[in-house]
């Protein structure tokens, strides 16, 4: 038995999490920078994951997948999984007004212009993804478990 499918599902999955908790990371260390008069920004962003239909061409889906996935589904067989591709895209969010007269980039009405970046809902995602990756893990090590008890059958014990 080929063990190597369910090993690659798992491995992509806990990238797809992994991306989400990077991105999140990421917006929440800048949730409270402020949009400067000269326009230097950060814009919050979002990760997007869809299906690779089945025996799509990897060279023409998103090219940081098969990175991601660390040539794990190079093996025919695997290519046409239906695994997730990510990528990540600004979000559109408007700049959070803050009245702060005093601060060195308030606007000549005495706002300032944080990112709009909201962190409850960072928090939840970090938190989904947290628990989406640790089912990933779950599944990968069941099949570990399931593969090394297939070598054990033959075994003699």
């Amino acid at each position: 038995m080929d063990y190597a499918r369910a090993f690659a599902i798992s491995a992509a999955g806990m990238a797809v999490e992994r991306t989400r908790v990077d991105v999140a990371s990421l917006n929440l260390a800048n949730a409270n920078t402020v949009l400067t008069a000269e326009g230097a920004n950060y814009q919050p962003l979002r990760v997007v994951a869809r299906a690779m239909p089945m025996g799509a061409n990897q060279e023409t889906a998103w090219a940081s997948f098969s990175d991601r996935v660390e040539q794990g589904l190079d093996t025919p067989e695997l290519s046409s999984l239906s695994l997730p591709l990510v990528q990540t895209e600004p979000t559109g969010a408007q700049p959070r007004m803050v009245y702060e007269p005093g601060h060195p980039f308030a606007n000549d009405k005495g706002f300032v212009a944080y990112q709009g970046v909201d962190t409850a809902t960072e928090m939840v995602t970090l938190m989904s993804a947290l628990r989406a990756y640790e089912a990933n893990v779950v599944a990968m090590n069941t099949a570990r478990t399931l593969s090394l008890k297939a070598l054990d059958i033959g075994g003699g014990s």
